[in-house]
């Protein structure tokens, strides 16, 4: 029991015990959400970040079309989307994954930039390939500030999956609105309290990742 309200325990653990099964499932689809989210977002990014490292016109285009993107809101997005792919998940990716794009690309250019040009003089001088030097230079030094932008947009995603509930898609969500509906405030807690620690579990997975990817980062105290 963490409170009452007029008399009435906010969670009540039968129903949670009783309803174990629809939790899961929910945690579940919110966990689907995520991944196609943030991967689709990552297969786009990576592309957009390279051309944009290359050519500085094209970040700027790549920078205010993204930033369009993100300030679309989610019912406007939903609206636009339902006559083409109805109360699909597909819905609902679309949207998610065209908001952690202006997170993405940035830190990923961002981090590329940060890299020492005497290191990437050096890597020259050895006789690296513009390609090589990317991806066994470049790339490795810039982790830090890459995983920094996929771990706020994981987080920042996971947040808003629960406003999919709206068309059907919305995991965790989907019991927040439930709660909502039936002025019944259990659902509406388990769903809000699940969110939190799953944003803060992939939160600390990723940044453990993080530092087994970038272990010459742990001395120096690089988060």
């Amino acid at each position: 029991m963490l409170a009452a309200y007029d008399g009435h325990a906010l969670v009540d653990w039968s129903w949670v015990g009783d309803h174990g099964d629809e939790i899961f499932s929910r945690l579940r689809e919110h966990a689907v959400l995520l991944g196609w989210s943030v991967l689709l977002g990552l297969l786009i990014s990576v592309p957009l970040a390279l051309v944009s490292i290359s050519r500085r016109r094209v970040y700027g285009v790549v920078l205010v079309t993204t930033g369009i993107l993100y300030t679309i809101p989610s019912l406007a997005a939903f609206s636009l989307l339902l006559p083409y792919t109805g109360h699909s998940r597909l819905t609902a990716i679309i949207p998610l994954t065209a908001y952690t794009l202006l997170i993405l690309v940035r830190n990923m250019v961002t981090g590329l930039e940060r890299v020492p040009a005497d290191v990437q003089d050096a890597a020259t001088g050895l006789g690296y390939s513009s390609r090589r030097k990317l991806w066994q230079i470049d790339v490795p030094l810039a982790l830090p500030t890459i995983f920094a932008g996929i771990r706020l947009a994981v987080v920042t995603t996971i947040g808003l999956i629960a406003v999919s509930a709206l068309i059907g898609q919305g995991g965790l969500g989907a019991l927040m609105l439930d709660g909502f509906d039936k002025d019944f405030y259990t659902p509406l807690i388990v769903g809000v309290v699940l969110t939190v620690v799953f944003a803060f579990a992939a939160d600390a997975l990723l940044l453990g990742v993080q530092k087994l990817l970038t272990p010459w980062t742990r001395k120096s105290g690089v988060r």
